[in-house]
């Protein structure tokens, strides 16, 4: 007598569970993998953001796209009346893509009796996340220096019918002691005259002036480490 032969598709069953659980167990890694990176972004994620986003933001807002940066860069050389090459302007823009989170946050004072001739290189330092206060005069600027610490102080030389106008105001930073770096940016600036100890470098050329002030601020970052 035989019996029905009743334990074939049993055991297809069981041999079918095997490899099923054989392939879930498989894929259980993969599966934790991708918990943990998941765990990770969403515990990182907020970090991430707030590293990443400035950055990004710099970048495009000096990013100033590069393209307005040149049209100021270009305005400022105009205000001037000064040449730059081709290789120099592009340089300079160059930098100040590279630099913008050196730049981001960076104070300057800026003392003119005629700031107009400066709107360009002031819109294209606060495009790249500078904060730039602007004086009139060294009695408008030194409540500002005293009350507020600046990484740069741009000064013109003569003011209101004094040719020592911005020198004099470099003995009020050391009677203060007040230590910040000083670029002299003038269009009658002659440096056969000397340069006074406490400036860092003068110019007249605004693509010069870019390059220095990025000088002091990667400077005034290292110092902040």
């Amino acid at each position: 007598m035989k019996w029905p032969h009743s334990a074939g598709p049993v055991a297809d069953d069981v041999e079918m569970s095997d490899a099923l659980w054989s392939k879930l167990i498989g894929t259980v890694p993969a599966i934790l993998w991708v918990a943990f990176a998941a765990t990770v972004y969403f515990t990182l994620r907020g970090t991430l953001i707030q590293r990443l986003v400035p950055r990004l933001t710099a970048v495009r807002a000096l990013g100033v796209e590069v393209e307005l940066a040149g049209e100021l860069l270009d305005r400022a050389q105009d205000e001037s009346q000064t040449t730059v090459s081709a290789t120099a302007r592009r340089t300079a823009l160059g930098r100040l893509e590279h630099a913008a989170d050196v730049l981001q946050g960076g104070k300057i004072l800026w003392v003119d009796d005629r700031p107009e001739g400066n709107t360009p290189l002031v819109e294209l330092f606060r495009a790249a996340g500078l904060h730039v206060d602007v004086a009139l005069s060294t009695e408008e600027a030194t409540p500002m220096f005293r009350r507020r610490p600046y990484d740069v102080i741009i000064s013109d030389i003569d003011r209101d019918g004094d040719q020592q106008a911005g020198i004099k105001m470099l003995r009020l930073l050391e009677q203060y002691k007040i230590d910040v770096p000083v670029l002299i940016y003038t269009g009658r600036f002659d440096p056969e005259r000397g340069v006074d100890r406490r400036i860092f470098a003068a110019t007249t050329a605004p693509v010069e002036l870019v390059h220095y002030v990025i000088d002091l601020m990667e400077r005034a970052r290292l110092r902040s480490l």
